[in-house]
């Protein structure tokens, strides 16, 4: 995998993805950015969340589950020092569908963050990482 990040003045960096998708970075005007985009660690959650989702709605469709949604919110804390790194993280996940299995969630999640979801793997060697979830049957 390969990326180019691009310096674009003040604090701001412009990623790019080996498949050609751009994400704009930026600084906390404290630090002289101009917030013109999410903080570079933001991104490393948001991708975290990413990962694990993807694998949820993935291994539930695998098991032809009726999954209508699924949505992931995170709650993170990060060091008070340098390097602050992410300490605990706690993943909520609503996953939205007709008469799913909690058990069959519960496992698709544990999936996730035990075997596929890189993101949360890597970040579980400096992090504390809890889940929960709930359904919501339409």
């Amino acid at each position: 995998m390969k990326a180019t990040v691009k310096w674009v003045g003040e604090v701001g960096f412009a990623g790019e993805s080996e498949t050609g998708h751009t994400v704009m970075m930026d600084g906390a005007p404290e630090h002289g950015g101009r917030d013109r985009g999410p903080r570079p660690m933001e991104l490393v959650l948001l991708g975290t969340g990413g990962c694990t989702a993807f694998d949820v709605v993935h291994i539930l469709r695998k098991a032809r589950a009726d999954i209508r949604d699924c949505t992931v919110a995170l709650d993170a804390e990060r060091a008070a020092t340098d390097p602050k790194v992410f300490t605990r993280i706690h993943l909520h996940f609503t996953v939205t569908g007709k008469g799913l299995n909690p058990a069959q969630v519960e496992r698709a999640i544990a999936l996730s963050a035990e075997k596929y979801c890189s993101a949360s793997i890597m970040l579980g060697k400096t992090a504390e990482i809890t889940h929960d979830f709930e359904i919501i049957d339409i």
